[in-house]
């Protein structure tokens, strides 16, 4: 008889130890990073008095979607909803567009004194001007309770930059050289070749900025005052802060407030939460094969 190729590796019992110590170490970081996240949506899915005791909820205590009825009865949220999706999809891609032109030029040897345009770049990166001339900034450019000054005080980040920057150095410059050669000029080499090529850092870019925008709510506390404005994180963090019978009472509708009144401040949180962070864990498997191969290959020091 053939003898089967795969025999059983034996490890001896230093290494079945250290096997086991490895395992149960991964084991205990995945469940610290993805309990809380668990706990939030089983907790908002519970019944609200039997989720009062407290403990583990590895799964619902009794199936209740009262919360989320509520939660998407009022207008507010479908509005701060809608502003969030918009903030996040149009400043993500200007935030990306606007990254890549800066880091392209940058990338590029023959341009004269882009070291010390990188430096003034990166200098921004260890200091700022500050909250209050920032805010007389946006306001003397009247962009002030403007659906654009939630996206352009932030629109780009030096440290994003400097990972698109690195990426366009590791492309060899004879691809640049042929392009120009067949008559190319640097709007179709950047857009082209290069952003073609750059697609794994342009991925985890686009995650890191889309996060960002998603998860702000400093743009539009500081420069807008009116509801029509209103992002997802503010309306979550006046929840937070036990204001969810104002936010939720925003409707006017009689018989949600019923229904607030035999749910708990705690269910209420846990449910809108639930509802903010949804989306996100949507779209991250879809970006997560980019990740790694961005952010190694960007970070290799130019």
């Amino acid at each position: 008889m053939r003898q089967k190729k795969n025999k059983k590796i034996r490890r001896s019992k230093g290494e079945r130890i250290g096997y086991f110590l490895i395992c149960l170490t991964l084991g205990l970081f995945a469940f610290t990073t993805v309990y809380p996240v668990w706990h939030v949506i089983m907790y908002s899915l519970s019944d609200s008095k039997r989720a009062m005791s407290g403990g583990f909820f590895f799964w619902p205590r009794g199936l209740d979607l009262k919360g989320y009825e509520l939660i998407f009865k009022t207008s507010q949220i479908w509005v701060a909803y809608k502003n969030s999706i918009l903030v996040t999809l149009l400043g993500t891609v200007f935030s990306v567009t606007l990254s890549a032109i800066t880091a392209y030029p940058l990338s590029r040897k023959r341009l004269r004194g882009r070291g010390f345009i990188s430096l003034a770049i990166f200098f921004t990166m260890l200091f700022s001007g500050g909250m209050i001339p920032l805010y007389l900034q946006v306001y003397r450019l009247g962009l002030i309770n403007t659906f654009w000054s939630m996206i352009l005080p932030t629109a780009m980040s030096a440290y994003n930059m400097f990972i698109l920057r690195n990426y366009m150095q590791s492309i060899p410059e004879s691809l640049e050289e042929s392009a120009r050669i067949d008559g190319a000029n640097d709007v179709i080499i950047l857009f082209r070749i290069y952003l073609p090529l750059c697609t794994p850092a342009l991925a985890a870019v686009a995650m890191f900025y889309g996060v960002g925008y998603w998860n702000n709510y400093m743009n539009c506390l500081l420069y807008t005052n009116t509801n029509e404005l209103q992002v997802l994180p503010l309306y979550l963090r006046g929840v937070l802060g036990g204001a969810a019978a104002n936010a939720l009472s925003a409707s006017g509708d009689t018989s949600s407030l019923g229904e607030a009144a035999a749910l708990t401040e705690e269910t209420l949180k846990m449910t809108v939460v639930a509802v903010s962070v949804v989306p996100i864990i949507i779209a991250y498997p879809y970006l997560q094969r980019y990740y790694t191969k961005g952010i190694t290959i960007g970070a290799v020091k130019g």
